[in-house]
């Protein structure tokens, strides 16, 4: 059965569109929805350039094409089968080439293309159903074969990524503290500079006032 439906932009991960009801029935699906944004994260570094692909994630499995810079996901129970859940994801792609082909590129916001769920459930309701005579004709179709599709743990697709943030949120840290220190060595300067001020300061007055004394003093001896 399928259980969630979601579609990217490849070149920087942006979501264009899900389908609005599903997960529903599970209780930790957003869970899954985090991973799917994980996936997209690592398409739109390049970290997997295969066009289709299964990736296997607890109890479910994920399919997704890519075509034209857009990625369709599914995620299905494992028991459901490879050729119906490809099958679905292509009849998505020719609907939504179709319709949003020409405004892809130019997409700037999450879910510019929401209104594309009406599609999405109806076509879903389509393959839920595998026992129905369509997708039993669909399954037979000898022209349509998905056994070369690579099939890869989550864990496994995900790790390259996470390393890349880790590395990346390092860098991040020690520039941050870079910064740290500077402004605290500036502040050092800065305040030392302003004692040295005060003290020459100080110095000045306390010469004035002896030179001041000393004069008042002289004026003294003279005037007796």
């Amino acid at each position: 059965m399928v259980k969630l439906t979601m579609i990217a932009r490849v070149t920087d991960g942006l979501p264009l569109a899900e389908g609005l009801d599903d997960g529903r029935d599970m209780q930790d699906a957003e869970f899954y929805k985090q991973q799917v944004k994980a996936l997209f994260k690592n398409l739109s570094r390049g970290q997997n350039e295969a066009s289709r692909m299964s990736i296997e994630t607890g109890p479910y499995i994920f399919h997704y094409i890519i075509e034209g810079r857009v990625c369709y996901l599914t995620m299905c129970d494992r028991a459901y089968p490879k050729k119906l859940a490809f099958q679905y994801l292509e009849d998505l792609k020719n609907e939504f080439e179709r319709v949003n082909g020409s405004q892809i590129e130019t997409a700037a916001r999450p879910y510019a293309f929401i209104k594309f769920d009406t599609f999405i459930q109806k076509t879903k309701k389509l393959y839920q159903d595998t026992r129905t005579q369509r997708n039993i004709s669909k399954l037979n179709d000898e022209l349509y074969e998905v056994h070369q599709i690579m099939t890869r743990n989550v864990q496994e697709v995900l790790g390259v990524g996470e390393k890349l943030d880790q590395v990346s949120q390092m860098s991040s840290r020690l520039t941050s503290e870079s910064r740290i220190y500077a402004d605290k060595a500036r502040d050092l300067n800065r305040q030392s500079a302003q004692e040295s001020g005060v003290i020459q300061s100080a110095q000045l007055i306390s010469g004035a006032v002896f030179l001041f004394a000393l004069v008042l003093r002289n004026s003294y001896l003279h005037s007796e």
